[in-house]
């Protein structure tokens, strides 16, 4: 195990190309702000479906 984290961590040193920071930091701020759109609209589309739901069955039993 601790030969497997020592290769690891000198693989992870030498063989990776690591972005420029700059890079990193906006596609971090582009991943983010997807993923907050990409759950509002999770979140609004679960919200109508709810909604339409309720109310087939207010309707089919009341």
């Amino acid at each position: 195990m601790v030969t497997y984290l020592k290769e690891s961590w000198e693989e992870l040193k030498n063989n990776v190309t690591w972005l420029e920071r700059s890079k990193a930091s906006n596609l971090m701020v582009i991943v983010a702000v997807f993923s907050i759109l990409f759950a509002l609209v999770t979140w609004g589309v679960d919200s109508l479906f709810s909604k339409l739901i309720t109310l087939y069955f207010d309707k089919l039993i009341g």
